[in-house]
């Protein structure tokens, strides 16, 4: 669908004032509760490092951050869950010690060793499928799970917004016009609109093509970066 000069003009609007500062949303912790096997959840995974390692988590075990561990805001401490990035594919279990994320849309803090497994300490937050498989001891959940083979992967990048609403506004306009299109937030605080992933870089060319008529700053990236 092509848009209106106007609308154009809008949407390098969006991307001058895309750098305003916004706070992160807060939610409330959460009482626990235990989940069968095989329950699923949706939404963004980030990671945690330092000053953290070395601290006593809410589990009372102290926080190695090079441990295939994570944060959930209400799963009971010892359960077993895989985490799949559902634009890479890239997959790890973890074991839940501690409490957290609490900004809102997160639904995962992974150990920075898990985090390195999906390429998530790259990204900085990512959309992710979390499944709980089981229970676990210390003893026995330093597991890693390796990604599948590697395969080329590319985003469209239309811009990185300092403005969630922006942002927000953009997936809209892009959905609407039949797009494939996520916001994901980066290491910096900034959201990134992407469409894709795909899986031909010659594809997503072809596509950051189509789209500079509207959104100039349109450029590839591979996924991780």
């Amino acid at each position: 669908m092509r848009r209106p000069a106007c609308y154009c003009a809008f949407a390098a609007l969006l991307m001058l004032v895309g750098c305003a500062h916004r706070g992160p949303v807060m939610v409330p912790t959460e009482p626990t509760k235990a989940r069968a096997k095989g329950w699923t959840e949706k939404g963004d995974a980030s990671w945690y490092g330092e000053p953290y390692h070395g601290r006593r988590t809410a589990s009372g075990e102290i926080y190695d951050m090079h441990e295939m561990t994570a944060a959930h805001r209400s799963l009971p401490f010892g359960t077993v869950v895989r985490v799949k990035r559902r634009d890479t594919g890239a997959e790890v279990e973890v074991r839940i010690t501690d409490r957290g994320p609490f900004i809102k849309g997160r639904i995962i803090d992974l150990s920075f060793a898990a985090a390195k497994v999906i390429h998530l300490d790259i990204d900085g937050v990512a959309p992710v499928k979390m499944k709980v498989i089981g229970k676990s001891s210390k003893a026995s959940s330093s597991k890693k799970t390796s990604m599948p083979a590697a395969k080329a992967c590319f985003w469209v990048q239309i811009g990185a917004f300092g403005d969630g609403a922006n942002a927000r506004r953009a997936q809209k306009w892009l959905a609407d016009d039949g797009e494939k299109v996520l916001v994901m937030e980066g290491p910096d605080g900034l959201d990134r609109v992407r469409v894709g992933p795909f899986t031909n870089e010659d594809e997503a060319k072809k596509t950051q093509k189509r789209l500079r008529a509207e959104w100039p700053a349109a450029r590839v990236v591979e996924c991780g970066g």
